[in-house]
């Protein structure tokens, strides 16, 4: 079989998109077993600078060139059939298989694979569990979908039969997995270019959750309206967790500091086992912090451990990042990109002591722009001032359907202040010229926007 490949040490595989934060660390771990890997990707990255480090050749753009005689193909979901490399190796007869099969099979070599889906907050709680694995001395394999300081990247490879990673449900991609525990976040509408409707993506995740086995478990948020009905049809282990009472694992007596970061108490079925303080700001991440827990909990994974680890957690690249100071505004960057995210994230900026609250928001793809269009318009009431930029496309094609500009109108409808700018130059010197010493800046989106800041505080303009 094909997959039973990559227990070969001496394997070629070339990675097309190696520079995806999932296909880079499976391409890491190959390389740590021997196998020789090369890849390509239109963009180069500290990411793909790493890779080529440890042995990797990696290309920029994609050509037939690149491929020699690999003894197969991996390929990401953002890659179209019409993919060059792809077109050449079906040509040359070089088996191709999509990254999700490739994580699934690498699963199935760990006792305990640990899953984390949802719509929202996959790369922090999956962060979070990867601390407290990794510091309670478990020595666990990792992949996370954001580059995490404490690890020294995305991705770490460790002796032990513990795997913890994130599930996508892009195109169902995560029901190739081979999960022993998974934890879902919350269920919501998004990937519309994909999915019919959220009765679609709610199936899917029933779906997902059939996966686990009947010794495993799986991790529920209590109180997400759309997970109500999955728990009963599962003879798994289940544990659920929340702010109400009837959730297994929950937060009470909380508090926020003076910037917006907050503490709790921990109470497991109905015990209290202390108090844990965060070091990053919003409610959002209580429940984060909570789904971590319960995953901790499950491996008899000690308190302290879990508390000192949740304490020192400063999140990962692009979740709430403070970029830097310009003239005594503070210049934040995010990765939210569906209304929900966006919603949490100014909710918890709300907390952090700001004069005027700026959002500079690309939007992430234009069918997600077009389907949640008025949920992305009522998503910013927090900010004082809204900066919208040109839709950042992705894997798609502009049809000409959705504009920013769209956007715009819309937020100005709901009572808003919001101006549409093209470019990112443009963006900075409007920023430039109009914030003032102690408001909060925050560039918000899935794409490069986090450019603006940079090129903001650098005074590149």
């Amino acid at each position: 079989m094909l997959l039973d490949l990559i227990d070969n040490r001496k394997l070629y595989i070339h990675f097309v998109g190696i520079g995806g934060i999932s296909m880079s660390g499976i391409a890491h771990i190959l390389l740590q077993r021997g196998c020789k890997v090369s890849g390509s990707d239109n963009n180069l990255s500290n990411i793909t600078e790493k890779l080529e480090k440890e042995g990797a050749t990696v290309y920029k753009g994609h050509s037939k060139e690149h491929i020699s005689n690999p003894d197969f193909i991996v390929y990401t979901s953002a890659v179209s059939d019409d993919n060059p490399e792809l077109v050449a190796a079906r040509e040359k007869g070089i088996p191709v298989v999509d990254r999700a099969t490739i994580l699934g099979k690498l699963m199935e070599e760990y006792e305990y694979s640990i899953a984390v889906a949802g719509a929202h907050g996959k790369t922090t709680t999956t962060s979070m569990i990867s601390l407290i694995f990794n510091n309670a001395k478990l020595d666990p394999t990792l992949l996370i979908g954001g580059e995490l300081e404490q690890i020294g990247g995305n991705v770490r490879t460790g002796r032990s039969p513990f795997l913890v990673t994130e599930a996508c449900e892009y195109k169902e991609n995560f029901l190739k997995f081979r999960p022993y525990a998974e934890v879902i976040l919350n269920i919501d509408a998004d990937h519309l270019d994909y999915f019919k409707n959220l009765e679609h993506i709610k199936a899917a995740f029933s779906n997902f959750a059939r996966l686990v086995p009947k010794h495993g478990w799986l991790v529920l948020f209590h109180e997400d309206p759309n997970l109500l009905d999955i728990s009963h049809t599962l003879s798994c282990n289940v544990i659920t967790y929340g702010f109400e009472e009837g959730a297994q694992v929950r937060a009470e007596n909380i508090s926020f500091d003076n910037r917006g970061c907050p503490s709790f108490e921990l109470v497991y079925r109905g015990k209290n086992l202390g108090r844990i303080g965060l070091t990053i700001p919003g409610r959002h991440n209580i429940l984060n912090a909570l789904a971590a827990a319960s995953v901790s909990l499950i491996f008899d994974i000690d308190f302290n451990t879990i508390k000192d680890t949740l304490g020192m957690f400063t999140g990962t690249h692009r979740r709430f990042e403070i970029k830097g100071n310009y003239e005594g505004a503070i210049i934040v960057d995010d990765y939210a990109h569906h209304p929900a995210e966006i919603r949490a994230t100014l909710e918890a900026a709300s907390n952090y002591p700001h004069n005027k609250m700026w959002c500079v928001f690309q939007p992430h793809t234009y069918t997600r722009t077009k389907f949640l269009l008025d949920d992305f318009a009522e998503s910013f009431y927090q900010a004082d001032k809204i900066i919208v930029a040109d839709i950042y496309a992705a894997r798609e094609k502009d049809t000409g359907e959705i504009h920013s500009t769209n956007l715009v109108n819309e937020i100005k409808s709901k009572g808003k202040d919001a101006v549409y700018i093209p470019d990112f130059t443009g963006i900075v010197r409007y920023l430039a010229d109009n914030i003032t010493e102690g408001d909060l800046v925050l560039t918000v989106g899935a794409g490069n926007i986090y450019q603006v800041g940079e090129m903001l505080l650098s005074r590149n303009f």
